[in-house]
């Protein structure tokens, strides 16, 4: 079994670890109702994608 030598120091320990931070996430506002979505993806609220309207909003389409 592997066993270390020497004691890894708390510097050497965190300098390792310095990427492992959680980036916040990329959001953008939608052009049609300004709601905070993801890039690349439908909005979830509106259904609008690209400046057009790609998923029908079923409570309002049957109103």
């Amino acid at each position: 079994m592997a066993v270390p030598k020497k004691k890894t120091s708390q510097s050497r320990r965190n300098m390792r670890r310095s990427h492992h931070a959680i980036s916040a996430g990329a959001h953008h506002e939608c052009s049609n109702c300004g709601e905070l979505t993801r890039p690349h993806h439908v909005c979830g609220s509106c259904g609008h994608y690209d400046g057009r309207e790609v998923v029908v909003d079923t409570a309002t389409a049957a109103a």
